[in-house]
């Protein structure tokens, strides 16, 4: 991922308004983030714990969507669970379920989608082995490096299609 800017970060997001992409909390240090390690960039809001964020490119375009931990979601797992865009094992809570408000009408109408991820949100530096679980390491597999990093953003993709769906269609001409 190309560094982006703070003004980008927050023009992105597509499930909240305007007020709410100007006051969100960036990451840290945005420009010293590994930007050639990031194949998208999340963060937890460490004022808000049960708020992350997400921005990836996704036809040229950059797409950010606001995450939320749903009531009861903040529960400490003792076995090791997958995350299902990179599909790093964590132990504990390192995976969570993270919900996101729709893009567009139906997001104003309260309807939500949800996946388990990382709690970090730092799955491409899992994929990369530029960071590790807290115990243990992945799994070994039989896919190189790459062909993981291309299934992770495959699997970004499904999700945040799930999130545009409605806003998708409707910029779709019949």
């Amino acid at each position: 991922m190309i560094a982006i800017s703070e003004d980008e970060i927050r023009k992105s997001f597509v499930n909240c308004s305007k007020g709410e992409a100007r006051r969100l909390n960036l990451p840290k240090g945005l420009a010293e983030l590994p930007w050639a390690d990031l194949d998208f960039l999340g963060w937890r809001d460490p004022g808000a714990p049960d708020r992350g964020y997400l921005v990836a490119e996704r036809g040229g375009e950059l797409v950010g969507v606001v995450l939320r931990v749903p009531q009861g979601g903040r529960r400490s797992f003792t076995k090791t669970t997958v995350c299902s865009l990179c599909l790093t094992g964590h132990p504990g809570s390192g995976v969570c379920l993270l919900a996101a408000r729709k893009a567009g009408p139906a997001g104003r109408q309260g309807n939500t989608v949800g996946t388990y991820i990382c709690a970090d949100l730092a799955c491409p530096l899992y994929v990369r082995g530029v960071k590790k679980p807290a115990m243990g390491g992945r799994f070994e597999e039989s896919l190189t490096q790459d062909e993981q990093i291309a299934r992770t953003l495959a699997n970004l993709d499904l999700f945040l299609t799930k999130v545009l769906d409605d806003t998708e269609a409707a910029a779709t001409p019949r």
